[in-house]
């Protein structure tokens, strides 16, 4: 593969850079139609590395070029397949000023076309027989929308060897910088496929040999004596609502974490992170 030279990071007021202004520099944080903002160290070298994402602008401080050196130099460089961004230095301020007031960019903001996802079919199909002594683990969301708990529920699929993360189309979280930075990098690595309809997903994952748990707090089987063999999905519902009685009823089986009597009910991210590390220690 024939590697590209890394763009040199432009400085306002030399000779290739544009002209300097206020309104120009205002705009420089503004993204293209259709793109997405991504910022925060993880997230951002997470996506320079990916060969599936199509980067097109990297407005850079000074502070954090130095503070990432060879680790951003390796990332930025670029394929014929996947060419390097263009890198523009900036302030801390100019990056801020394109992003929400609460947005801890570590001093990166990087211009992303979405990524390209596969249909749930799409993926199946492409996914590999299961090695002996393994477990394909898949996460489905049902109705999950706050993009914080998206992207921490996606970290630990990621932590805990979970391939893809499924949703609906529709009430799901979608793509974003404040999903992406939350997942902390784990946004590159997984699948996040969306499905018009969620009950006919998890059919199409059981016709698949995949054995579907739902977690839901009433169930009176815990989750550490479940065995879903090898293959499972692990079917969540948004935070007080739960799971939705159709996607109940598709589920081969409802089961509960074992927390303490009267304790009440974990946060959705937290809940994942817990269930997913009981589903891989069963497969250790």
């Amino acid at each position: 593969m024939t590697r590209r030279k890394s763009p040199t990071t432009r400085k306002p007021g030399s000779g290739t850079a544009p002209k300097s202004g206020p309104g120009r520099r205002k705009n420089r944080g503004k993204p293209h139609p259709g793109a997405i903002q991504l910022y925060g160290q993880h997230a951002v070298l997470a996506a320079l590395g990916n060969p599936r994402r199509a980067c097109r602008r990297l407005l850079l401080t000074a502070e954090a070029r130095r503070r990432l050196g060879a680790r951003l130099d390796r990332a930025l460089q670029g394929s014929a397949e996947s060419p390097a961004p263009e890198v523009v230095a900036a302030e801390r301020e100019e990056i801020a000023a394109a992003l929400a007031p609460d947005a801890v960019h570590q001093g990166l903001l990087l211009s992303v076309a979405p990524l390209p996802q596969p249909s749930l079919a799409q993926w199946l199909d492409a996914l590999p027989d299961t090695p002996k002594g393994r477990r394909d683990l898949v996460v489905v969301l049902d109705r999950v929308t706050d993009p914080r708990n998206v992207g921490a529920i996606l970290r630990s699929a990621a932590a805990f060897g979970a391939l893809a993360v499924v949703t609906t189309e529709r009430n799901a979280a979608p793509e974003s910088g404040v999903l992406a930075k939350a997942a902390s990098g784990a946004f590159e690595r997984l699948a996040y496929i969306r499905e018009t309809n969620l009950s006919r997903a998890l059919k199409t994952l059981r016709d698949r040999g995949f054995r579907t748990l739902g977690l839901a707090a009433e169930a009176t089987r815990t989750i550490d004596r479940e065995d879903p063999g090898r293959r499972g999905a692990l079917v969540m519902g948004a935070e007080g609502d739960g799971l939705r009685r159709l996607t109940r009823e598709a589920c081969d089986s409802l089961v509960r974490l074992p927390t303490a009597p009267g304790f009440g009910q974990l946060n959705v991210s937290a809940a994942a992170a817990v269930a997913l590390y009981a589903l891989s220690g069963a497969r250790r």
